[in-house]
């Protein structure tokens, strides 16, 4: 899937973008101080820092599968626990925490449904389980350009454009499938500005993700083909390129 990275390749491709999106998502969940809160595929530490921003290290935990995601997190982060463990198993006791949040995580899920079901169990009753993905599927997400870029040399491939959650309405379904009914369903955007080309394009070389994968996949004359898609796609230099973002929400009964 491509996410056995560096913590610094994983924050040049998706950092710049869920670092201010997280920012938007925290409040959205309705986290506020005094809060017991979980990050759910934390990654190195995105949302655990905007979660630490509102509610104090100490009252923070994180969960990753990758060992060297949860080291760089308790090293950006002191204080928040933090755990090597996937969404399905999640290493916390029964009603242990008052919000569980997920960023741009669900499509990865080895099983989305049981994953968010681990969410409810250690969320105690009245709290708070909420989710954010890209929407991918509508062409709307910061990788948008690059997926465009892509079907302009080659219609057929791949994308992410069929991920769990990632169609309008299929994050609330899961949900619903997950226990959580009577989810509300908002968009969140952010927006990003490049001075080059090269600042935007040269993290998609770093095997970052679905579309790290993609590219290191690509023979040479492949990549550069797609590269110059994706140049003439973005336009003259500086450039800004905007991510829109479902966040579902549900109060845990």
């Amino acid at each position: 899937m491509g996410f056995e990275v560096t913590a610094e390749a994983y924050d040049a491709f998706m950092g710049r973008f869920s670092t201010p999106l997280a920012r938007l998502f925290v409040p959205e969940a309705g986290i506020v101080p005094g809060m017991r809160v979980l990050d759910v595929g934390s990654g190195p530490g995105a949302l655990s820092g905007a979660l630490v921003g509102a509610v104090g290290a100490d009252h923070v935990t994180a969960a990753d599968p990758m060992p060297v995601f949860v080291a760089t997190l308790q090293e950006r982060h002191p204080g928040v626990t933090a755990h090597v463990a996937t969404a399905e198993a999640l290493p916390l006791d029964d009603g242990s925490v008052d919000a569980a949040l997920a960023a741009l995580v669900v499509p990865f899920m080895a099983d989305p449904v049981a994953g968010l079901r681990e969410m409810v169990r250690v969320t105690r009753a009245g709290g708070v389980v909420a989710a954010s993905v890209w929407q991918h599927a509508s062409g709307t997400s910061p990788l948008s350009p690059f997926w465009d870029g892509v079907h302009d040399v080659d219609p057929e491939a791949d994308n992410e454009s069929i991920a769990a959650g990632i169609r309008e309405g299929h994050l609330a379904e899961l949900f619903d499938e997950a226990g959580l009914p009577g989810s509300t369903t908002t968009v969140l955007t952010v927006t990003v500005e490049f001075e080059r080309f090269e600042d935007w394009w040269e993290p998609f070389t770093y095997g970052v993700g679905p579309a790290g994968a993609f590219i290191a996949a690509q023979p040479p004359e492949r990549v550069a083909a797609v590269r110059a898609a994706c140049a003439a796609r973005l336009g003259p230099e500086p450039f800004s390129v905007a991510g829109s973002a479902w966040c579902t929400v549900a109060t845990r009964s």
